[in-house]
């Protein structure tokens, strides 16, 4: 507090001949009051930086992979962090179930060939005269129905994952089989594995989750003020991980607390580098829109009651700039105001120069 007083005073010594909020200082009292310049960043076309944002997976890129039947896990193949192909065995498991279903295939296989030749012997007698044609179209009923019956317990035991193949082989030699292969529906990498060696699990219990990690998603935290110009398609980069890809939809509707939007990219580039659920910090290009926007650190806004101000050099010391700020970020805050583009802005010893232009205010 005495420190911040004395520099008032000193401050408060070359105010006269300037307008209100303007500071005149030497050379040398900049360097004792250890105020520090930096040149005004180049301007952007609008670019909003600094975003929180969160990495995840698009939702038709995750799986998850229960067990279709009660069953006992005889082994397991994959671990969590592996590569897996489309159809790759994961797991095998027992399960008496699993021999039921493929009983109840080959009876309906059975009785699908009865009914048929039942069918073909009537249709005969029908066209002889022998019968009427009401037992024909019974006769007719129960073939579909006895048709549709097998068609069912075929699909269940595509369902259950016993290849058509296998299927094929089952009807052709009527041997049955407890062991039941789990496999990859795509090509991606196990992130989660719930199921060990020896655990005996009930029907639609999750065995592992897969993944395919590229592209990734980017569900990014936008100020509603700031989300006006950004448009689906706008290019989006992760700079801390060379990442990069474009937004894919944008929220209608505002999180409670924040009072943010978010707004969805797929990153495309860059993604090797990424885990699911990391936190990052994202840029997105708006659309042009022809204003005068800079993106400034942190450390060079400060702010005269409710109007924020940069501090920039003159011949005589340095003068409040007003300006509006954007989008105020983690480390840096994109700002709106009437700059020629080649200013020198203070960045280090900003409140001794707050302290001065309001006492100036003041005078």
């Amino acid at each position: 507090m005495r420190k911040l007083s004395i520099a008032i005073l000193f401050l408060s010594q070359f105010f006269g001949g300037v307008h209100a909020q303007d500071i005149a200082l030497t050379a040398e009292q900049i360097v004792k009051l250890g105020i520090a310049t930096t040149p005004l960043p180049a301007r952007t076309n609008g670019d909003i930086s600094d975003l929180p944002a969160q990495v995840v997976i698009p939702g038709n890129q995750l799986y998850t992979i229960s067990t279709p039947l009660s069953a006992m896990v005889e082994q397991t193949l994959v671990g969590v962090g592996d590569a897996v192909k489309k159809g790759q065995v994961l797991a095998r498991l027992q399960s008496p179930a699993f021999i039921e279903a493929q009983r109840r295939l080959l009876q309906a296989h059975l009785q699908d060939q009865l009914a048929t030749e039942n069918f073909k012997r009537d249709q005969e007698l029908w066209q002889d005269g022998i019968i009427a044609e009401s037992r024909l179209r019974a006769t007719r009923s129960q073939r579909n129905e006895a048709h549709a019956i097998l068609t069912e317990r075929h699909q269940a035991l595509k369902l259950f994952g016993m290849p058509s193949k296998a299927i094929e082989q089952l009807l052709s030699d009527n041997e049955l089989s407890s062991q039941l292969a789990i496999t990859s529906p795509i090509d991606g990498v196990i992130l989660d594995k719930s199921a060990s060696s020896g655990q005996r699990l009930d029907a639609s219990t999750p065995l592992f989750q897969v993944a395919r990690l590229s592209p990734l998603g980017l569900e990014i935290q936008i100020p509603l003020a700031s989300s006006e110009n950004i448009k689906v398609g706008a290019a989006v980069d992760i700079p801390a991980y060379s990442a990069s890809g474009k937004v894919a939809a944008i929220g209608r509707s505002l999180s409670g607390g924040s009072q943010t939007i978010r707004v969805r990219a797929l990153i495309n580039k860059g993604t090797e580098g990424l885990r699911p659920g990391q936190y990052v910090e994202a840029n997105i290009a708006t659309a042009g829109n022809g204003m005068k926007q800079w993106n400034v650190p942190n450390s060079a806004l400060a702010r005269l009651g409710k109007q924020p101000v940069v501090f920039v050099r003159t011949p005589t010391g340095f003068r409040a700039e007003k300006v509006s700020v954007k989008l105020e970020g983690a480390q840096r805050s994109l700002i709106g105001g009437d700059f020629k583009g080649d200013e020198l802005i203070a960045v280090q010893g900003v409140s001794t120069l707050k302290s001065g232009a309001m006492s100036s205010g003041a005078e």
